[in-house]
C-alpha cells in the first residue's frame, strides 16, 4: 500500500493549521517560536511531496527543503537569542510584555 499525494497534503494542512493556531493564541514567546517551526515543517512537507509526485526524477524539492531547514534553524536560533536577552533584562517571556521592541 502506497501513501498518496492527498495524505501528505492533508498532513501538511493539519500541521500548518496547528502552527497558525499556536502562533495566534499562545502568549509565551517560546510557544510562538515552536508554532512557527511547525508551520515551517508543514511547508517542507509540501515541498517534498510535490517533488516526489510531480518531478520524481529531479531532486529540486529536496534541495529547497534542505535550504528552508537551514534558514529555519538560523531563524529559531536568532529568535531564541532575542528571547533570552529580553528575559534576562525584564524577567518576562510573554509576547504581550515585549513593549521595549516597539519603535
Amino acid at each position: 500500500m502506497e501513501i498518496g499525494l492527498t495524505a501528505f497534503l492533508i498532513l501538511s494542512a493539519i500541521l500548518f493549521s496547528l502552527g497558525i493556531y499556536g502562533a495566534l493564541s499562545k502568549k509565551s514567546a517560546i510557544q510562538v517560536l515552536m508554532s512557527l517551526e511547525l508551520m515551517a515543517i508543514a511547508v517542507n512537507i509540501n515541498l517534498l511531496t510535490f517533488s516526489r509526485f510531480v518531478t520524481p526524477v529531479t531532486m529540486d524539492g529536496q534541495f529547497f527543503a534542505i535550504f528552508a531547514m537551514v534558514i529555519s534553524a538560523a531563524e529559531i536560533g536568532l529568535g531564541l537569542a532575542l528571547i533570552v536577552a529580553i528575559y534576562q533584562k525584564s524577567h518576562k517571556s510573554e509576547v504581550d510584555d515585549f513593549t521595549e521592541l516597539k519603535g
